[in-house]
């Protein structure tokens, strides 16, 4: 059996060289990307197997990286590998898309299992965090980070890269829309959440897992 393709995801330089070294003698590593955006221009061109990403990159959160991924590679495996132990996260990941989801202080003894069940047609979940989510279950609670997120797609793209410090027309660019609709985009955003300054933004942004707090 050939082995798995793997792409890896993480803002971090340290975690990828860590993860890469762990992966390498049972998994062909074909790239690694260290925000959102450069992973889903990576998975189109490369079309991997697996793709492990965190919740929170830059550019593009790992969330909705993995709806997009989900559309343009529908048989890729998606695997979180993150600090979020919040059953909120991990429900949102796995409605995103996610085939598994372990925390980085245990990717060193579960990556590789995760990686086996995934590609075996399972999902991994791991047991630092099932207790919890079985809990969730169990008691009806549905998990969630606040209330039900009000914002679409673009919208939180445009909340994120503001968050981030980027500039209007930054922004456009990135986005590859007019500043005019950037404009457009923050204005409805601060109406919708009843905020006011960018400080305020950033702070929404950092509570629904947007962007990272480190």
């Amino acid at each position: 059996m050939s082995r798995p393709r793997v792409l890896l995801a993480d803002d971090h330089t340290l975690v990828l060289d860590g993860f890469r070294k762990l992966l390498e003698d049972r998994c062909e590593v074909v790239g690694v990307a260290e925000d959102g955006r450069t992973l889903l221009r990576m998975a189109q061109e490369l079309q991997p197997d697996i793709v492990t990403l965190d919740i929170s990159m830059p550019q593009l959160n790992g969330v909705d990286a993995a709806r997009k991924l989900k559309k343009i590679l529908p048989r890729t495996k998606l695997i979180f590998v993150t600090m979020h132990a919040d059953p909120a996260y991990v429900n949102e990941a796995f409605k995103a898309g996610a085939s598994g989801y372990l925390l980085k202080r245990s990717a060193g003894s579960e990556l590789l299992q995760a990686i086996q069940s995934v590609m075996d047609g399972q999902c991994y979940v791991t047991p630092l965090v099932a207790k919890d989510l079985v809990k969730s279950v169990i008691t009806g609670v549905r998990p969630a980070v606040s209330k039900d997120e009000p914002l679409t797609v673009r919208q939180r793209e445009v909340l994120q890269l503001v968050a981030e410090g980027m500039t209007v027309k930054e922004i456009a660019s990135t986005l590859k829309i007019s500043p005019k609709t950037v404009e457009f985009h923050k204005s409805q955003i601060m109406t919708q959440l009843d905020l006011h300054t960018t400080a305020e933004l950033t702070k929404y942004a950092l509570v629904h897992g947007l962007i990272a707090s480190d």
